[in-house]
């Protein structure tokens, strides 16, 4: 089992033959795509459609990004005002990267909207934890491991503390706001998903999982227990049995609940009325690929 490297080679390395693509694995996002509807996690993972930009989702990218680029800053000057000051050079490299996220928008008064709406998320978080006082020991930390029937997990920490008795926190930012507590398990689904990877990788569970929802300036926060992190295995695992059936089956059926009035595939599903497109023969592939690799490894 092994962390994967984002690090890049020095510019005086030679160049290296272009890597394969990196091998399917599964992430609580799309752990949860399947959960909600299999249609869905087929349209994102091996149809790889393209999505519209919704202000929702961008306006959390920009959000992460001010309080990723946040801890840059001495301790001291990590304010209010700071934070607020990142706001504009972190929109700017956004329309940069992503010119079609000012589509959008009718009118600069509506974007002026958002970005106040942005700026509020952001002085919110002050009042939620005092970054002063912090000092990640990890921010946007890429994980994967390699369970032991050999199936991969993959995913991105927002930010890893570490306390001096060694003790791990895993803390997540939502722009949105809290769930009702009878939603709060299904919430916490991705953050027991990351403390298992981290159990994984280095036999020791991590101390709070903890999710801060800056919409309303609420905290959820798990202390896992073993007993929880096997359990969300098992249910990883099952989860993963049922993407292989359906990548054998090639039957990825839609499932109707609430959700579909936000999803961005209604118009090509057949519960509404819509067509699915063939699923790529590649992104096929890639998936069956992965699905035998953890069946051979479970055999032998």
């Amino acid at each position: 089992m092994a962390v994967s490297s984002t690090e890049t080679p020095e510019q005086t390395a030679p160049a290296e033959a272009p890597q394969e693509p990196r091998p399917v694995a599964l992430s609580p996002s799309r752990a949860k795509d399947f959960m909600q509807c299999p249609l869905l996690f087929r349209f994102r993972a091996v149809d790889r459609l393209p999505e519209p930009p919704s202000p929702a989702a961008v306006k959390g990218t920009l959000v992460h990004s001010v309080l990723e680029r946040l801890y840059d800053l001495p301790a001291a000057q990590r304010d209010p005002a700071a934070g607020v000051e990142l706001l504009a050079p972190a929109w700017e490299q956004l329309r940069a990267e992503r010119p079609d996220v000012e589509q959008m928008f009718g009118s600069p008064e509506e974007l002026h909207a958002w970005l106040v709406s942005a700026r509020e998320l952001v002085e919110r978080y002050f009042q939620v934890e005092n970054p002063q006082r912090l000092e990640p020991a990890e921010r946007e930390k890429l994980l994967e491991v390699e369970l032991a029937s050999g199936m991969l997990l993959r995913g991105f920490v927002d930010r890893l503390d570490v306390a001096p008795t060694g003790a791990v926190r895993v803390v997540d930012y939502k722009t949105g706001r809290s769930p009702m507590p009878q939603y709060a398990s299904e919430a916490l689904f991705q953050m027991r998903f990351y403390g298992l990877m981290l159990w994984r990788l280095t036999g020791t569970a991590p101390r709070r999982l903890q999710l801060v929802y800056l919409g309303d300036g609420q905290v959820l926060t798990l202390d896992p227990t073993l007993d929880e992190l096997l359990a969300t295995e098992e249910q990883v695992e099952s989860i993963w049995a049922a993407i292989t059936r359906a990548a054998q089956t090639g039957r990825f059926q839609p499932r109707v609940s609430r959700l579909c009035d936000w999803c961005s595939f209604r118009d090509l599903c057949p519960s509404f009325g819509g067509t699915p497109p063939e699923p790529p023969q590649e992104g096929l592939d890639r998936l069956l690929a992965a699905t035998q690799r953890t069946a051979a490894d479970a055999v032998t």
